[in-house]
C-alpha cells in the first residue's frame, strides 16, 4: 500500500486528497481539504493570473505541502486546469508550486482533465447503474463532458465555468433578466459544440461532479448544512434539479450566504454554476428523448488523480 497525495488546482478552488492505494481495489481515503483561492480571477478578461490570486493560491500550496509531510505522503501529483491553461504567465505559478511542493506541477489538457474526472466518478459507481454514463464536471473556468461505460469512450472540454460566466455576464445582485439571457446564450452555443462531438442520445445516466453540482444537490435535498454523505450518490429528478438551479440563480448574494450548506467561496458564483447545470440537464434530456437518471458524485478528478498514482 502506498500513501499518495492528489492536488487539483482549478479556477475557483484548490483541493487535496490524501489516500492509501494498492495496485487494485478502491482508494482508502485519509483526508480531504478544499480552499477557495480564485486563481482564475480575471483570467477570462486579461489572459493573465492576477498577482493577488497567485499569492493566495501559493499560500494554500504551502499549507498542503506541510500536511503532506505530516501525513508521510510518498508520492504527490499536482494537476492544474483551466485558469492555468489559459494564462500567459502560468510559468510563474508552475515555478512557485515546484519550489514549495518539490514536484513538477502538470498543466493538463481539457481532454486529460475530462478523462481523470470520469475515472474518479466511475470508480465508485454501482456496476448496475444504467449506462452509458455522461460525467459532467462543472469547474470555475471550464466544463468537461465524458461519455463511457466501464471506460471513457469520448469526451470534450469547453470554456464554460462558474467564475468565467459570472465575470462575463452575471454581475448584478441578483442577476438581471438581460444578464441571464446572455449567459444562457453562451452556454447553449457551447452545448451545441458538445452535441457535435458526443452521441448524447445514448446517455442513460448523467453524473454531475464538483462544487456547483454538489451545492445544487444540497439545496434540492433541503439540507440545513453541507453533508457529504447525503450528497454523494444522490439521485434527483430533472425537475428537482431545475427547480433548485432556478432558485439559486435568482437568489441574492445575501440569501445564498444564509444557506447553511453554502461554502462562502461559492456565494458569488453558484448562480452561474446552477445555470450551467440546469442547461446541461435540459439539453441532455432533449437529446435522449427520455428522462435520464441524474446522480451526484463527490468523487471526481481528485479521485482520478489519486488512482493514477497506483
Amino acid at each position: 500500500m502506498t500513501r499518495v497525495a492528489a492536488i487539483d488546482c482549478g479556477t475557483n478552488s484548490i483541493r487535496l486528497l490524501i489516500a492509501d492505494v494498492t495496485r487494485r481495489g478502491p482508494l482508502v481515503e485519509v483526508e480531504r481539504h478544499m480552499e477557495v483561492v480564485r486563481l482564475g480571477q480575471g483570467v477570462d478578461r486579461t489572459g493573465m493570473l492576477d498577482p493577488a490570486a497567485l499569492e493566495r493560491t501559493l499560500d494554500a500550496v504551502r499549507r498542503y505541502a506541510q500536511i503532506c509531510r505530516d501525513r508521510d505522503v510518498e508520492t504527490t501529483r499536482f494537476v492544474a486546469t483551466s485558469a492555468t491553461r489559459d494564462a500567459g504567465n502560468s510559468h510563474t505559478f508552475v515555478s512557485g508550486v515546484r519550489a514549495l511542493l518539490g514536484v513538477e506541477p502538470e498543466v493538463i489538457s481539457g481532454q486529460e482533465e475530462a478523462a481523470l474526472s470520469y475515472a474518479g466518478a466511475a470508480s465508485v459507481m454501482d456496476p448496475d447503474q444504467p449506462r452509458p454514463l455522461l460525467v459532467v464536471d462543472i469547474g470555475g473556468g471550464s466544463t468537461e463532458f465524458v461519455l463511457g461505460d466501464d471506460v471513457p469512450s469520448s469526451g470534450i472540454s469547453v470554456k464554460m465555468g462558474s467564475v468565467r460566466l459570472t465575470e462575463r455576464h452575471l454581475r448584478a445582485d441578483p442577476p438581471t433578466p438581460k444578464q441571464v439571457k446572455a449567459a444562457r446564450k453562451d452556454v447553449r452555443e457551447l452545448l451545441a459544440q458538445v452535441e457535435a462531438e458526443l452521441p448524447l442520445e445514448d446517455v442513460r445516466t448523467i453524473v454531475g461532479v464538483a462544487g456547483s453540482v454538489t451545492t445544487v444537490t444540497a439545496h434540492a435535498l433541503g439540507l440545513p448544512q453541507y453533508d457529504r454523505t447525503r450528497i454523494d450518490g444522490a439521485e434527483l429528478t430533472p425537475e428537482a434539479v431545475l427547480a433548485s438551479c432556478d432558485a439559486l440563480l435568482h437568489a441574492s448574494r445575501q440569501e445564498r450566504a444564509a444557506m447553511g450548506f453554502m461554502h462562502p467561496g461559492r456565494v458569488d458564483v453558484i448562480g452561474a454554476g446552477a445555470l450551467i447545470w440546469a442547461e446541461v440537464v435540459e439539453f441532455v434530456s432533449r437529446a435522449t428523448g427520455r428522462t435520464p437518471i441524474v446522480r451526484t458524485s463527490e468523487h471526481d478528478i481528485l479521485d482520478g488523480i489519486a488512482l493514477s498514482l497506483r
